[in-house]
């Protein structure tokens, strides 16, 4: 029988993704079923006792505790898990190999060890993330906001702050960003140049940067906003602040904006500001209808159209889905299954499928696509939607996420080709290529296609070329962009029709 073990750290507080690492790290051990670590807020707790991971002796835990819960085979199992994990918060490690400074306690405290910082990277509980903010907002500090669960009362409060002040709110829950050269949260390690990014999606802008790196280009800056930013409700505050400080910007040279379709009404205010820049522009609704644009601005519906679109070039590892070697497949083997990390990335794939007028299915679709619970045939799922996350990390952090997911799509007889996503860079798993490798060489007899695109540098810690050879190794076709990928995957349906 397995055992469920918690402690209540009281008054101790990390970084999110520092806990995620960590947790990564326990569930990993031989004999433990599932781990996470939370502070005790009331959204944590409904989390965790969802998963199953909450034991009576946690339930009072507040907002100023770290919770550390974990399931294993038996109790020696789990006590030497614990143990570990008690032994990696008092050392913990973030992806870089960096001891994490655990001096600052409060913001006052960090200004004073660092008295020019002009922007401050918040990422603790939701539930105290916008007090925080306001905080560096008062401070004459940037914020960039990672946490999530922040209302849009307090998104809109804070934004409109920053906007009077003169700053920039990125978020909530912004994952990504490049500001001169320094990245920030999931970020890529991306040349210095003359494009600037504004992006209402984390791996839309690490995709898009990692495809101008390929084509022999560099970034400004890649500014995050958060994914509700275009929305009626909070009006593209973020994004029209980013907009005005990239036209200040000597060193930008041409904007590229990337989002999941916005409302028209701020689709056309967003617009509208482009078109008084004195730059060219390239907006990028994916899988949204052109809306009028002005002289200076062009538009496209995929990621990497938007990439050539800003460079008038196409990547230099172009490659047609004919120079690739189909197998032949059973004959009941017919359906895509694609399982994303990156939602955006899930999102291109749907409007590579229906521009070329293949149904497809989704649990984030676009304007065209199906309700994949609803809805048979061709599926792409968004795997780091909270459905798949609550109480577990992204899969971004930790491959295992889905794992479970290519097992079953490579046993499933009607699948003809499984559709991945590596996404790398620092604050992603070391070695994700690794362990979708692992999982696929273990059926090798009468699989599936394995089709792949690896987001990300041959600079990154993880390093793209390795990542891409790996897969290769496994037998699974490695496509130069996302968009390439899905390409691939429909050529793979058609040659086995």
């Amino acid at each position: 029988m397995s055992r469920l073990l918690n402690r209540v750290c009281p008054g101790l507080f990390l970084d999110s993704v520092v806990l995620m690492q960590i947790s990564r790290s326990i569930a990993s051990l031989e004999g433990v079923d599932d781990s996470a670590l939370m502070i005790g807020t009331p959204s944590n707790l409904d989390l965790l006792d969802g998963a199953g991971l909450l034991s009576d002796s946690s339930r009072k835990a507040t907002g100023g505790d770290l919770i550390i819960a974990l399931r294993a085979k038996n109790d020696a199992t789990a006590a030497s898990a614990m143990a570990k994990a008690e032994s990696l918060l008092e050392q913990p490690v973030v992806a870089q190999s960096e001891t994490v400074d655990l001096q600052p306690r409060t913001l006052r405290s960090a200004l004073g060890n660092l008295p020019d910082a002009n922007l401050a990277l918040i990422s603790v509980p939701g539930d105290f993330a916008a007090a925080e903010a306001r905080k560096a907002l008062r401070a004459g500090l940037h914020v960039m906001l990672f946490s999530d669960n922040v209302s849009v009362s307090e998104e809109v409060e804070l934004k409109r702050e920053a906007a009077e002040a003169g700053l920039l709110v990125m978020g909530p829950d912004c994952g990504t960003s490049v500001i001169g050269g320094v990245m920030l949260g999931f970020a890529n390690r991306i040349p210095q140049g003359d494009i600037g990014i504004v992006g209402a999606s984390g791996t839309g802008l690490q995709e898009i940067s990692c495809l101008l790196t390929q084509a022999g280009h560099g970034i400004s800056h890649a500014v995050g906003v958060g994914g509700r930013d275009l929305s009626d409700q909070v009006g593209a505050l973020s994004t029209l602040a980013a907009l005005e400080m990239l036209e200040a910007d000597a060193a930008t040279r041409h904007i590229l904006l990337v989002s999941k379709p916005p409302s028209p009404a701020v689709a056309e205010r967003v617009v509208n500001a482009l078109g008084h820049s004195k730059k060219t522009a390239t907006v990028c609704f994916i899988g949204a209808d052109e809306p009028t644009l002005p002289d200076n601005v062009s538009f496209t519906r995929t990621l990497k159209a938007a990439a050539e679109e800003a460079t008038g070039s196409l990547g230099k590892e172009t490659k047609s889905e004919l120079q690739y070697t189909i197998p032949q497949l059973a004959s009941g083997r017919k359906l895509v299954k694609g399982l994303f990390s990156g939602g955006t990335l899930a999102a291109e794939a749907q409007v590579i499928f229906l521009d070329q007028g293949v149904p497809v299915s989704s649990n984030a679709p676009i304007a065209g696509a199906m309700v994949s619970d609803a809805a048979t045939g061709h599926v792409l799922l968004d795997l780091g939607s909270d459905e798949y996350t609550q109480g577990r990390p992204h899969p971004m952090i930790d491959p295992a996420v889905r794992e479970a997911e290519i097992v079953q799509s490579l046993a499933d007889p009607t699948v003809a080709v499984i559709l991945l996503d590596v996404v790398i860079g620092y604050g992603a798993h070391p070695d994700p290529a690794g362990e979708i490798a692992r999982v696929v060489l273990a059926t090798q007899k009468d699989r599936p296609v394995v089709v792949a695109s690896v987001t990300g540098t041959d600079e990154d810690p993880q390093g793209r070329k390795s990542q891409k050879e790996k897969l290769a190794d496994a037998g699974i076709l490695v496509a130069p962009s996302n968009a390439d990928a899905a390409k691939l995957a429909l050529h793979c349906i058609s040659r086995n029709a």
